[in-house]
């Protein structure tokens, strides 16, 4: 992630946030619906823990104004913050609208590590949600 060029698309998702800090990035995989990574873009960290406290404070931020995007446009019954980083050791955040057509009620998201075989989510409807979530962050990616 540290080397990242942050495209505006590439084969993971497509960016629907840019701060100095964060990326947001809708997801391509068919995992759930609005699944989105934030990821911090800043000096490389593996732990929020290692973030100055206003890092934390903007990188925090970052991630619930992508929330509430989220959150607006899909209406989940709720949203999972998943800060790992076991697979990949750099700061990033998954965020996962749970729904009621949902794989684990009332458990943790069946979040596996993604090894590229996974089903796609249809590109025209990837890109209508991408526009949609843009414009609610107030983005324009050809800033």
């Amino acid at each position: 992630m540290c080397d990242s060029t942050r495209p505006e698309s590439d084969k993971y998702g497509i960016r629907i946030r840019a701060t100095k800090l964060t990326d947001a990035v809708l997801q391509r995989a068919n995992i759930q619906r609005g699944y989105t990574l934030v990821i911090w873009r800043g000096r490389h960290v593996n732990e929020p823990t290692e973030l100055s406290h206003d890092e934390a404070s903007a990188y925090w931020e970052d991630v619930l104004i992508a929330a509430r995007a989220l959150i607006r446009h899909y209406r989940p019954l709720k949203m999972n913050y998943e800060t790992l980083g076991n697979s990949l050791p750099h700061l990033h955040t998954h965020l996962i609208p749970r729904y009621p057509q949902d794989p684990a009620p009332g458990r943790p998201f069946p979040l596996l590590p993604q090894d590229g075989s996974e089903p796609l989510i249809p590109e025209e409807e990837l890109q209508k949600d991408a526009s949609t979530l843009r414009r609610l962050l107030g983005y324009d990616s050809t800033e």
